[in-house]
């Protein structure tokens, strides 16, 4: 069985998690560098997720060449 790749949410909560233990300042140079580098790669997924999520919305919300105005009614 396959695992699961992680939702949006869960990278972006573990890209949290990263950022915070970063900050603390507690960490050894090599598990900073180490929590660096999981950061960037989480950080890049979330941007083909989000950029996904983007093409998605500007298909359905295209009219012709033109995409439509969302009212705040």
């Amino acid at each position: 069985m396959s695992a699961k790749k992680p939702t949006f949410e869960q990278q972006l909560e573990q890209l949290e998690a990263i950022v915070d233990g970063l900050e603390e300042g507690e960490l050894s140079l090599e598990e900073s560098l180490s929590q660096f580098e999981k950061g960037v790669k989480l950080t890049k997924e979330c941007q083909k997720l989000l950029d996904s999520a983007q093409q998605k919305v500007e298909i359905l919300t295209k009219d012709g060449d033109k995409p439509q105005e969302f009212s705040e009614e």
